[in-house]
């Protein structure tokens, strides 16, 4: 802090007028003070003084003042360097004194490329490079600045996360070139514990090993140079009006971000380390990591947060605390040993286990823990017996771990037997308050089921809400399951009526993982929302192991009956449109108008229902997911269709909202063609010898969109408004999530309210085109290292069917 308050004296004794904020350089006499700032010629980074304080945080509500850069266009503070007093300020204030000294030459402060490389040269030799941030980094790699060593000066860059979201000053987290033959780079703890490698350089790709989706260059272009000057990893961008970060996060990930306008927020579509508990330490001493719990670290027991206002600026490197220090001259023969150590199943070890020869079994493994003050916790195992001293760090839930035994204080274990009947009878009493709880609201239930189940269903914006149906009604409503409609992923659907008047749809759900996760995903999901494009949930059941879902019944069945088979009915363009219209009002509703964006994952005709008017209805909603409008949800399971699925998946990057874009795109091709984008009938002529998608965007660049329309509409067509679709499908299909647009843009485009600007070919169609073919003919294969699949598991799933609409859920 002092050495900051010695810049701003320095560079207020700048006597000269004050730099207006369009300026890119401070010349020698000049000023900057207060909230003046220096913006770079591109507008893209501005330099000035700047104050963090997390709006996320309850607790804390001060404000600390930098000096620093930040994304001058970004509305949401991101500082990509600061002026903390470490050594980067201080070699900063070295350079401008040494310049001061210098005469007769005059400082200048400026951005030359508009890069965010804050550099301090003369102004009489451009070349005359004094001091640059570029050189003295802290959390951000920007295009264009270089991490690693310059092998004649000694000078190595390495990048440090933060302290917390507030405090710019340095933490524990860092990443480096490694010297030596693999050329990688290393995230580490304290500069001294390595926890995740990116493997070796691909000369041939230009990527690191373990981070295969450097190898689309969507928006960077790498480089990596190994020189007899330097050793360094660098890129640069495709676009530069793209506003791209590389930062070492607070968390100790390297993330890789991109500002969505859309959103008005960071999307971040690359960790690393990609589970949060492979960073060393995330959670600090005493502590559980568990990738599946919100929140993410949880005290041991026995132990309390040791910081509540760091935990919350995301700062838990603090660990907890013990409630009772242990008391090593504690003889309380009442207390066994091992009630001294509660055990912790399904337990990844900490680090720095001691291995003890001499203990052959648990109880021996037990008494040597037991034996030395300073011993906290043991284990006996395959590996035989381990104890730790002192703190336990790095422990996180592992259904394949082991046992950790942590020992408690003897008060501790004393003031627990105290409490013990008390306990007893306080859960007795409470468990039989919660039974005649329960079995009331049950008895409620029941009656008002029974009563609901002779009413009419109203029409879709009205309805009486969901009604919890007993089991025998449905069998008496569906007349004993007897008219099938059709077959799904998880269960049977069929034909019922309610009050001998009101036809719904019954679906049975089969399984009991799936058909539970199903269950609960559609009752939480549509089961909560109504709008006209939604299929509507009139009730369920849930009895047993009896999961049923009800629907009000769509006369005219799904989409895909009338595209691709022969007894349906041939729609014609106009009812078309308005089905591709009405899908996407329905997808921009569950985006962009609920409480939390409602991802469906699974968007196809087989899911996209038609009433009596041919209204659609978007249904199955049995892999849709919520995501919080933070986006702090990470969704990074595989599920969808083969033949719908966007290429994130398959990367196994954060999943947003753009997959179901993706998956509408594809839907809109094959409402245009009348025939599958994927299958063997796609590739059954000369003219569908290459993938559909393919040729729609030939003939949109080369003429002759009246071709891919269903030869079934005997050109019946308005080729304005199939060509208009025919953009709006290829702009959905691109490779790169943040090239679609949004389906409320959608929507806007089909309603004429905009223009969809001429699609590029999205370079992935010919991969996936492959990926089909492989599908088709049951080949069972694992690519190479270019980014390609590697799970042998997905492809078995392939296997099972042969169809194009083949379903998969599966970790990536």
């Amino acid at each position: 802090m002092q050495l900051l308050v010695v810049l701003c004296e320095f560079l207020l004794s700048l006597h000269a007028p004050s730099c207006s904020a369009a300026t890119d350089t401070l010349s020698r006499g000049g000023s900057l003070a207060g909230d003046e700032r220096l913006v770079s010629s591109n507008g893209k980074f501005a330099l000035g003084f700047f104050q963090t304080n997390n709006s996320n945080s309850s607790t804390n509500t001060t404000s600390n003042s930098y000096l620093g850069i930040w994304f001058h266009k970004v509305p949401k503070l991101t500082p990509v360097w600061s002026a903390n007093g470490e050594p980067g300020l201080q070699s900063f204030f070295t350079g401008a004194h040494d310049l001061r000294r210098r005469q007769p030459a005059p400082s200048l402060f400026c951005w030359p490329t508009g890069d965010g490389n804050l550099v301090l040269r003369s102004s009489s030799n451009s070349s005359d490079v004094f001091w640059q941030s570029f050189d003295y980094p802290t959390d951000t790699l920007l295009p264009g600045a270089k991490l690693g060593r310059n092998k004649v000066t000694g000078l190595n860059r390495r990048f440090v996360s933060r302290r917390n979201l507030n405090d710019q000053a340095p933490g524990v987290y860092s990443i480096g070139l490694a010297p030596g033959l693999d050329e990688s780079m290393r995230l580490s703890w304290k500069s001294s514990t390595e926890y995740w490698s990116s493997g070796e350089w691909n000369g041939n790709g230009g990527y690191f090993n373990a981070i295969p989706e450097m190898s689309d260059p969507a928006y960077c272009n790498y480089m990596f140079v190994n020189s007899d000057q330097e050793f360094y990893f660098s890129y640069t961008l495709v676009n530069e009006s793209t506003i791209f970060q590389v930062v070492l996060d607070v968390s100790g990930q390297w993330k890789v971000r991109v500002w969505g306008w859309d959103r008005n927020d960071w999307i971040t579509f690359s960790y690393s380390p990609r589970s949060r508990c492979d960073v060393y330490a995330v959670c600090g001493a005493f502590t559980v990591c568990s990738n599946s719990a919100n929140p993410l670290c949880s005290c041991m027991k026995g132990f309390s947060v040791r910081s509540p206002e760091d935990w919350e600026l995301e700062d838990r490197t603090g660990g907890c605390i013990r409630n009772t220090p242990l008391d090593c001259n504690d003889s309380n023969k009442h207390t066994s040993m091992s009630k001294k150590f509660y055990p912790m199943p399904f337990s990844r070890l900490p680090s720095n286990g001691i291995g003890i020869q001499n203990a052959t079994s648990a109880k021996s493994c037990e008494g040597f823990c037991l034996s030395n003050c300073s011993c906290t916790a043991y284990s006996y195992g395959q590996g035989g017996c381990s104890v730790w001293h002192d703190d336990l760090t790095n422990v996180a839930a592992d259904d394949s771990g082991e046992i950790l035994y942590l020992r408690l204080a003897a008060k501790e274990v004393q003031s627990g037997k105290n409490h013990k009947h008390g306990m007893i009878i306080s859960v007795s009493v409470a468990a039989g308050v919660s039974t005649l709880t329960l079995a009331f609201i049950f008895l409620i239930v029941i009656w008002r089921s029974s009563k609901r189940s002779s009413h009419r269903v109203d029409n879709d914006q009205g309805g009486i809400g969901i009604i919890a149906f007993r089991y025998i009604d449905i069998k008496r409503a569906t007349n004993n399951f007897w008219e099938k409609l059709g077959t799904g992923g998880f269960g049977s659907v069929f034909k019922g009526c309610l009050s001998g008047s009101v036809a719904i749809a019954v679906k049975r759900l089969d399984g009991a993982h799936q058909g539970e996760k199903q269950f609960r995903s559609e009752v939480s999901s549509i089961g909560i929302i109504q709008h006209v494009n939604l299929v509507k949930l009139v009730g369920f059941c849930c009895e047993g192991d009896r999961r049923l879902l009800v629907y009000e019944h769509m006369p005219n069945r799904s989409l895909d009956v009338h595209l691709f088979e022969s007894h349906g009915t041939v729609l014609g363009w106009n009812i078309r449109y308005q089905i591709a219209l009405g899908v996407a009002r329905g997808l921009a509703y569950l985006h962009h108008s609920c409480r939390d964006c409602i991802i469906h994952c699974d968007i196809k005709p087989q899911n996209i229902l038609l009433d009596a008017s041919f209204i659609p209805k978007i249904a199955d909603f049995g892999m849709a997911k919520f995501l919080g409008r933070d986006f702090s949800c990470v969704l990074t399971t595989m599920r969808g269709t083969i033949g719908y699925l966007a290429p994130e998946w398959i990367s196994g990057t954060a999943i947003t909202s753009k997959v179901d874009v993706y998956s509408y795109g594809m839907v809109l091709l094959e409402i245009i063609s009348g025939r599958r984008n994927a299958g063997k009938e796609a590739f059954a002529d000369d003219d569908h010898a290459k993938c559909f998608p393919v040729q729609v965007v030939d003939k949109l660049l080369n003429g002759g969109i009246g071709s891919l329309v269903d030869a079934n509409l005997d050109g019946n067509v308005n080729l304005y408004d199939v060509e208009r679709v025919c953009k709006v499908a290829c702009w959905c299909i691109q490779d790169n999530e943040f090239d679609r647009p949004t389906m409320v843009e959608v929507v806007q485009f089909l309603e004429g309210l905009s223009e969809p600007d001429m699609p590029p070919m999205p370079r992935l169609l010919h991969a996936f085109r492959i990926m089909n073919l492989i599908a088709l003919q049951s080949v069972v294969i694992v690519l190479g290292s270019k980014g390609q699949f590697r799970s042998k598991d997905f492809y078995r799933k392939i296997k099972r069917n042969k169809n194009a609409g083949t379903r998969v859920e599966h970790s990536v």
